[in-house]
């Protein structure tokens, strides 16, 4: 797979000159989240119909460039499931994308169930994508020539599968509905997550735990997360979530108990294991009356009548998505049902009206969804 690897400033303006009369631009993005603590942009893929280019942000920190590219209503960008992209170039770069085309959302509405860009490309262009580098770490520099390849063949395709399915979206007469949804993800930007101090709860597992093993989970948990930010490094290389759990189930108290717990190697234990030992420490002396505790659910009274709405307008979905050969919960998922169900739409212009509903939605199931609620 032939491709340019833009390392300079100079470079990227040079390549942004060069691809500003472009119809389309096949795009990705690769990032260092699974092996590293700080998830960071780290490679951004461009190709034309003939040409690859590999931009390496590290090299090159400033993108903004590539604005005048994403940005461009004149030329489409085909992403593969877009949403990370458009948030990671957002969350680091400042760059927002106009003019998209997701061929996974394209993939999605011509009723194909297994989504992933191998399958897609496999079934539509007959070619098998290599996969020996989807767990790569493409935050290590320099990148291999293998690692390269690879990230390159992700985008070098995607203007011929653009094609492909736009032609069979045109022929179904469904690419007004995929574009409707392509506008709606240009609109996606990068959102903080929930506040981490209670991160540590949603381990699985953690529930099973009595109220003494949650102490000590939370000073693991917290122990793990200072040594994975200080080393940027993924959670789970420094210690595995059914190790904290054991441990907080079993207050290991000697370096023994520690080799004893599975997943916890006998270099762990050399080099962390007194700091393993004080977190345990940490928890067991946390005073009886100040132990966390799952809070209580709140009281749900059930209200019989919008349960049956929803199982009524649930069964009509399935029913309209069973003879448009889509997904059902691609067509309208639960909870934009549940929403359905309690405004109790009466015509087609309330039922659009409804918070979460597409407008492609209620030309493809509104008329079912109407008559499933009388």
């Amino acid at each position: 797979m032939d491709y340019e690897y833009i390392d300079t400033q100079d470079g990227l303006r040079r390549v942004v000159d060069r691809l500003r009369d472009e119809p389309l631009l096949g795009a990705d993005t690769e990032a260092a989240g699974y092996h590293r603590y700080f998830d960071r942009l780290s490679l951004v893929q461009l190709s034309t119909r003939h040409r690859n280019y590999l931009v390496d942000p590290q090299a090159v920190p400033d993108l903004s460039p590539l604005g005048e590219l994403f940005a461009s209503e004149r030329i489409e960008k085909i992403f593969h499931d877009a949403d990370y992209d458009v948030r990671i170039l957002d969350r680091d770069a400042g760059l927002y994308i106009a003019n998209l085309f997701d061929t996974q959302v394209a993939a999605a509405f011509l009723g194909e169930r297994s989504l992933g860009l191998g399958n897609i490309v496999e079934k539509y262009l007959g070619l098998k994508l290599p996969k020996e580098h989807q767990r790569a770490d493409w935050g290590e520099r320099p990148l291999s020539e293998g690692m390269k390849e690879y990230a390159a063949t992700d985008t070098a395709h995607l203007p011929e599968l653009r094609d492909r399915l736009r032609e069979e979206l045109v022929a179904r007469g469904r690419l007004h509905w995929a574009e409707e949804e392509f506008r709606r993800r240009e609109q996606t930007r990068w959102t903080e997550s929930d506040d981490i101090r209670e991160a540590w709860m949603r381990v699985k597992g953690a529930r099973d735990l009595p109220p003494r093993g949650l102490a000590i989970l939370r000073e693991l948990y917290g122990w793990r997360e200072g040594v994975a930010r200080e080393l940027d490094r993924a959670t789970f290389r420094v210690l595995g979530n059914q190790a904290l759990l054991e441990m907080s189930a079993t207050s290991p108290r000697s370096f023994a108990a520690l080799k004893s717990i599975n997943g916890v190697s006998d270099g762990t234990v050399q080099r962390r294991g007194r700091d393993i030992l004080a977190a345990v420490e940490r928890g067991l002396a946390v005073p009886d009356d100040e132990l966390p505790r799952w809070p209580r659910a709140p009281r749900w009274d059930r209200d019989l009548e919008l349960e049956a709405r929803v199982e009524a307008l649930k069964d009509a979905r399935n029913r309209r998505a069973d003879a448009l050969g889509l997904d059902p919960g691609f067509v309208m998922s639960r909870a934009q049902l549940e929403e359905v169900a309690r405004a109790r739409p009466r015509s087609q212009e309330e039922l659009a009206a409804v918070s979460g509903v597409r407008r492609w939605q209620v030309e493809a199931i509104g008329e079912a969804l109407l008559k499933g609620m009388r």
